[in-house]
């Protein structure tokens, strides 16, 4: 049998984690010289927060957590695209900071 209560909460939690690590990455990912592992990054920098902030916010245990990190990353992807010309490319941040040094 599915369970839906937590699946409801770990949605629910992935959300939350989401609108955090999608604000990290933006802000540390101007510091990659390529953006070529940035998605690889976003994985890691996902399912490491997911884990403390489940530990930290809710019930969800550890592999529970792990999925929580995981949709987190998936809708992350969904937050960019809304956010698509809103927010700086990779190569745009890169620019900047040449300009400023």
């Amino acid at each position: 049998m599915l369970k839906l209560n937590l699946l409801q909460e770990t949605l629910i939690t992935s959300i939350a984690l989401s609108a955090v690590t999608c604000t990290f990455v933006q802000k540390t990912k101007k510091f990659f010289k390529s953006s070529k592992y940035l998605m690889l990054y976003n994985l890691i920098v996902n399912m490491i927060v997911g884990l403390i902030f489940c530990m930290t916010f809710s019930n969800i245990k550890f592999p529970e957590s792990l999925w929580v990190g995981l949709f987190s990353f998936l809708g992350a992807d969904t937050i960019y695209k809304t956010l698509e010309g809103k927010i700086c490319t990779h190569d745009d941040l890169r620019k900047k900071c040449k300009e400023h040094n």
